[in-house]
């Protein structure tokens, strides 16, 4: 049996897989992050360990399986966190998380080009350097800073002594030279860091160690267990699907949502809508890191007092293509695309007396699925070939919400059987760290379920073209507002 670990934001996901990898058993365990301050974001990692010992033994009994049948066990989770520990891997805070924007300070008198053209990210508060910077000048204990951890990074060292983390992970950090693939000395200096401070940089399927007399009574699983040096979602979600070669754009619809592509080369985006990071396997995965997408759905489902996400795809399912005329911006916690714009917020515009319900709700939908044409776009300007789309997430199993997408792009798009694929792709992770499966292809394949193909509906393109073009100039217009805060 092989036990993967998705370490979310609102909640801990795990399943357990036999060696060939089919899901034979999943659970989860629900938290939540805190917000002391705007623009702060949070997470103590106790919640983490706390949920991990429950979890994986509901989804081991839903499986019929004991602990002691556990082979290999692999972690995903959360990427762009940053969590301060001591010389002992002691916390010494809560994570700041992917949200968390307090060290913009920090990154304004940085190099923006410099950053990009080394790393392939956008230079930003809210990956790690930023914030590592930001906890060596704030934070109350910074005289026992020992080192920096992601949250998949410091749960490994938590189980297994070993302080590493993937070519995936080191790249979101804005430390990390794309093309060298290693800890950039000239970066690590710009950010006041140490290479000894960070973790040190494997392979995601990797053999991080294996569980140590801690880690077993953390995860309620035997000592000696292998675990994978494993990565970040937004990778180990496309892997999950089987997902490893170039040619389909994977869309992950939770509650931001992530839109990327695989590609052979470390092209980097100059505009600035993408951004280039490792993936197992060697290749490269250029994507956007995301907008409020299914928390945006969530927000409307509560406004408008419906049930739940069936209800508003119901009523979305009453009105046209184009919405009627009316736009949704996608940027209630900032634009992401067509340009990232951190104080712009979400728009609906176009209601009139003749619009309903319906109508609103179509527009959240399309709204989202026109930011997803824009990286689209911006990835085919950059020779990133894309022939159809994998949705993945809770999003995912929105039938309307696929047709959309599919309508919008002109393109098929698959929705998996198993659409939360994250822990599956900590599972593919630890089958390879653990020698169950000979090669990542292998392991893919065996990983990849039946999917459901949505195919576009060519009459309602021409409607679609038409509401993206007022979606483009909605936000060019707004520009002035955005820009005044």
């Amino acid at each position: 049996m092989i036990v993967g670990v998705d370490i979310g934001t609102q909640s801990l996901k795990a399943v357990v897989t036999d060696d060939d990898l089919k899901l034979v058993g999943e659970a989860s365990s629900a938290y939540h992050p805190s917000f002391p301050r705007p623009g702060w974001a949070e997470q103590h990692p106790r919640l983490w360990e706390a949920a991990l010992a429950p979890t994986i033994g509901r989804a081991l009994e839903a499986a019929g399986r004991a602990p002691r049948s556990v082979r290999a066990l692999g972690i995903c989770g959360q990427l762009d966190g940053c969590l301060a520990v001591d010389r002992e891997c002691r916390p010494l805070g809560p994570c700041i998380i992917w949200m968390d924007r307090r060290a913009a300070a920090e990154v304004a008198d940085l190099p923006a080009e410099r950053v990009q053209g080394t790393t392939g990210v956008i230079l930003d508060a809210t990956h790690m350097a930023a914030k590592a910077r930001w906890l060596k000048r704030h934070a109350p204990e910074r005289a026992a800073i020992r080192r920096f951890h992601q949250p998949v990074s410091y749960l490994v060292a938590r189980l297994t002594g070993a302080h590493v983390l993937d070519h995936g992970l080191a790249s979101t950090t804005m430390a990390y030279a794309l093309r060298e693939r290693r800890f950039d000395p000239g970066l690590l200096e710009l950010f006041e860091l140490d290479a000894a401070e960070l973790p040190a940089i494997a392979e995601a399927f990797d053999r991080a160690g294996t569980l140590h007399r801690q880690g077993a009574a953390l995860t309620g699983l035997p000592e000696g267990t292998p675990v994978a040096v494993g990565t970040g979602d937004d990778f180990s979600n496309p892997l999950g699907a089987g997902l490893v070669g170039p040619g389909t754009l994977a869309c992950a619809l939770g509650t931001a949502e992530v839109v990327g592509a695989l590609h052979d080369l470390p092209t980097i985006d100059r505009r600035g809508l993408v951004e280039t990071h490792g993936y197992a396997g060697g290749r490269f995965f250029i994507e956007n890191p995301g907008w409020l997408a299914g928390g945006a759905l969530a927000w409307f489902v509560e406004t408008l007092r419906l049930r739940d996400a069936g209800e508003l795809d119901g009523l979305a399912a009453t009105a046209p293509a184009g919405a009627g005329g009316i736009t949704f911006l996608p940027a209630m916690s900032g634009a992401m695309a067509p340009e990232w714009i951190a104080a712009a917020r979400g728009c609906l515009y176009g209601i009139t007396a003749a619009h309903g319900s319906g109508h609103l709700a179509r527009a959240v939908l399309e709204g989202c699925a026109f930011a997803m044409r824009d990286v689209l776009e911006r990835l085919r300007e950059m020779e990133v070939a894309i022939g159809s789309i994998l949705l993945l997430g809770g999003g995912a199993r929105s039938r309307i919400w696929a047709q959309i997408r599919a309508d919008l792009a002109g393109l098929p798009v698959a929705v998996p059987a198993i659409v939360d694929t994250s822990p599956l792709g900590a599972a593919v992770l630890a089958s390879l760290a653990a020698g169950l499966q000979p090669d990542l292809l292998e392991a893919a394949r065996r990983v990849a379920t039946e999917a459901t193909i949505v195919e576009p509906d060519a009459t309602h393109r021409a409607a679609y073209d038409d509401a993206h073009g007022a979606y483009r100039k909605l936000f060019d217009s707004l520009r002035p507002m955005f820009e005044r805060g």
